[in-house]
């Protein structure tokens, strides 16, 4: 019985080559993007979770209390060291400070070799590698960071830096300033896990890495120190809570009669994908991916439901025949589902392939290296098998019910129609479903690439463009003059307009926030100001304006400051002129305000303009602005500005990025969101065509002898289209209807992520409901010209 099931599903999709391609294309894409939704999603979610004890590891993470709430990874420096004294139900607890971009020197060879690492260093309390599972393969975990300048650095660095020499006992330089033993080697870092550094240096180095690292102020926080708890077991983070709420006032005072920090405990967990905390990414983009794939899946079974029950009545005498012979309703409906299974079958086989095709893109989308293990692959294989099951009986039960159903007399008698079974009703419905699914993709992708161009486009309220940062390493009492001179040289070069040093560019993800008392106040404001440190030369670099006042003095250290208008609200001043040599006091330096400039974007658009003050103080400068004035000979000019570099700094390696690169990855994510949804929406709407090209081909059969009719008795083409078009176009109205409110309520929410954002207007749903017109119009005019020109006495001989 099976072979005979599997011999005549065969045949018969031999004999129906049209129908057959349709399914397979229609199927294969959709299972193919829900197979790469399926690889991507479960590679997010397995980050970190290789770990021994993962459900009881959490991060200690603060909430900054003032006007509003601010979010932050990172805790006070002497956090770890009280919290390890006591908490009683802490078993494990470890600071972990991470500094990106170091430079790493190897100074026993007779060249000096050099290395900027990206991913940084970490400095590391020693319970660290105790609360998290990173094995050595070389050294004793629990010794390798006991003594001071010491450090463990991963098999891929050690072979980078050492070859195939032994690594143990051998020394790195730090930032040309401090020398490490190696005294362990970690295994290769999984892919999944956030923990990106691959050098972990000893904890009793903290004073020669950062002096801050030692101190036992509670007021300062920076978001690269970490302060992890493994919590004992059955201890619930609700307990750990609660404690820290009463016994953080042993160690800070009240601020304006209220505790400034609240710390929570994060799960391992979330650390991922908790975006108040600089998590990779928000778990909301990776459900609309799940629904994107089931979106897809349910579009291209749809048009194998649209098409099996147009060609119903194709294959109804065939079911006749079947029952006078004697086949049951049962052995008839598992036919149908054999076909089917056949169809998805190859559907699978075609996806994998096309898979594997678009896997690479998704690397390089998402920088990843993630691979499609067919064979041995468990998790794979338990979502293949579950989605193909599905596949087909979504697909094939309701035609296989349909058309076992058919009674024998009536189809032999030639009396079926297609309203007996439901057919166009039933597939009115099966279109507004599928077309209803391309256009919520559509608003989509319009919206997202809408804002993306919004944020494009928009003035930031500073130059961005043509601008180069430079690092500036060194930044001690001899590293001031090397400062000084870099500009000097850059400043000599033809084509450079400004060099400006300071701490950040206008708009940064590193900025530093502080408490701020105005006007000698005795108290703190409730808010935190956004301090930038910088020459006279910063608002000339980056063309910021000047409402008011002045421009900053030459000066090496904090004297006066500049101040923006979002300032100038704050402390509810009418007009910029008004804070003008008033006193406002950062970090106990005091000084007079001198210049309110224009407010402009200090952050990514998913922020809001904060509060800032700029001042000068050589100690923070970490970059060198150089803004340039390009001519045709951009190389040279560039390479200039390298070689200057070079000269004085030759002990570093030059790593120079240009200010709208920075500035862009602020949106990376947003971009790759906007790019799936553009290649899945096309995917939809390509889906959608397939099966409306098969509707309308079958309407073309059926039709033929009524488009001879109207031919003769006077029908022209436009009369012929319209036939065709008038049931589509108002069964593309429904969906529209249907899409609109969904797709609005979904960007609604996409939006509301950004601070700044378009607003979601009618010409977003006339652009979409255009575009979907204009695609079926397309799709369908082919086979509608082909029968308003065919020649009707051809049509009608028959009669």
């Amino acid at each position: 019985m099976l072979q005979n099931y599997f011999k005549i599903a065969w045949r018969n999709l031999q004999r129906n080559k049209g129908y057959t391609f349709i399914n397979i294309a229609g199927l294969a894409l959709s299972i193919a993007s829900a197979l790469l939704i399926f690889i991507l999603i479960s590679y997010h979610l397995s980050f970190d979770t290789f770990h021994k004890n993962k459900d009881r590891i959490y991060r200690v993470v603060t909430e900054i209390h003032n006007e509003n709430v601010d979010y932050t990874p990172g805790v006070p420096p002497p956090f770890s060291k009280a919290l390890r004294t006591d908490y009683a139900n802490a078993e494990k607890v470890a600071r972990v400070v991470t500094y990106s971009n170091t430079l790493i020197s190897l100074t026993s060879e007779k060249e000096v070799k050099k290395f900027q690492e990206e991913t940084g260093v970490a400095c590391a309390e020693p319970e660290f590698f105790e609360i998290f599972n990173f094995p050595l393969v070389r050294g004793d975990i629990k010794t390798a960071l006991a003594e001071p300048n010491t450090a463990v650095l991963t098999q891929k660095l050690a072979k980078k830096y050492f070859g195939a020499e032994d690594p143990m006992g051998k020394t790195i330089l730090l930032n040309n300033k401090t020398t490490f033993k190696i005294t362990g080697v970690l295994k290769a870092l999984p892919e999944n896990t956030d923990r990106r550094q691959e050098i972990y240096l000893s904890n009793g180095s903290a004073k020669d890495i950062d002096v801050k690292l030692t101190t036992e102020d509670w007021g300062g926080i920076h978001n690269t120190t970490n302060c992890f708890v493994l919590l004992k077991p059955g201890v619930k983070s609700e307990t750990a809570e609660d404690f820290l709420k009463a016994w953080v006032g042993k160690y800070r005072e009240l601020k304006n009669g209220k505790q400034g920090y609240v710390f929570k405990m994060q799960p391992l967990s979330d650390i991922h994908f908790n975006a108040r905390y600089n998590g990779y990414v928000d778990k909301k983009y990776l459900w609309a991916l799940v629904f994107i794939g089931i979106f897809l899946i349910i579009t291209a079974c749809v048009n194998f439901i649209n098409l099996a029950t147009a060609q119903a009545l194709n294959r109804s005498k065939e079911v006749g025949v079947r029952k006078v012979l004697g086949s049951s309703r049962g052995q008839l409906f598992w036919q149908f589902i054999t076909e089917t299974s056949f169809i998805t079958f190859f559907a699978v086989l075609l996806a994998l392939g096309l898979s594997v095709l678009g896997l690479p893109y998704l690397n390089e989308l998402f920088k990843t290296t993630l691979a499609l293990h067919i064979f041995n692959n468990e998790a794979l294989f338990l979502f293949i098998l579950p989605l193909f099951i599905i596949v087909v009986f979504l697909s094939g039960s309701y035609p296989g019910l349909i058309l076992s159903g058919f009674q024998p007399v009536t189809v032999l008698k030639g009396k079926l129609s297609q309203s007996k079974i439901g057919g166009f009703s039933l597939r009115k419905i099966l279109v507004v479903t599928q077309f209803a699914i391309s256009q919520v993709l559509i608003i989509g992708t319009i919206v997202i690439a809408g804002q993306m161009n919004f944020v494009k486009k928009t003035d930031l309220g500073f130059n961005k463009d043509a601008i180069i940062m430079l690092p500036v390493p060194v930044t001690d009492s001899v590293g001031r003059i090397k400062m000084q001179t870099l500009r000097d040289r850059l400043d000599a070069i033809p084509g450079v307009e400004k060099a400006s040093l300071c701490m950040e560019a206008p708009a940064a993800d590193a900025d530093m926030t502080s408490n701020v008392f105005y006007n000698n106040s005795p108290k703190d404001e409730l808010w935190e100001v956004n301090k930038k440190e910088a020459d006279d030369q910063y608002l000339a670099a980056f063309g910021l304006k000047l409402l008011a006042g002045r421009n900053l003095y030459p000066s090496d250290t904090v004297r006066e400051y500049l101040v923006n208008e979002t300032f100038v609200k704050k402390v509810n001043l009418p007009s910029p002129q008004d804070i003008i040599n008033k006193t406002i006091m950062i970090n106990a330096k005091k000084a007079l305000v001198v210049g309110v400039v224009k407010d402009f974007y200090n952050s990514s658009f998913h922020d809001e303009i904060a509060p800032l003050a700029i001042a000068s103080n050589y100690r923070n400068y970490n970059h060198c602005a150089v803004k340039f004035h390009f001519t045709g000979q951009d190389k040279l000019l560039l390479a200039a500005v390298e070689k200057a570099w070079n000269q004085t700094y030759p002990e570093y390696v030059y790593d120079a990025q240009f200010l709208d690169e920075r500035i862009a990855k602020f949106y990376e994510l947003d971009n790759v969101m906007l790019k799936l949804i553009e290649v899945f929406a096309c995917i939809a709407i390509f889906i959608g065509c397939l099966g409306l090209y098969g509707l309308v081909s079958f309407m073309a059969v059926r039709k033929t002898k009524e488009i001879g009719v109207r031919k003769v008795l006077g029908a022209d083409v436009k009369d012929i289209l319209w036939l065709f078009g008038k049931e589509f176009a108002r069964l593309l109205l429904i969906a529209f209807l249907i899409a609109a409110p969904v797709a609005w309520w979904a960007m609604h929410k996409y939006l509301l992520d950004f601070k700044y954002r378009i607003n979601i207007g009618v010409e977003i749903f006339l652009t979409a409901i255009i575009v979907t017109f204009i695609i079926a119009a397309v799709t369908v005019s082919y086979i509608s010209l082909k029968a308003s020109f065919a020649n009707p006495v051809k049509s009608l001989r028959t009669e």
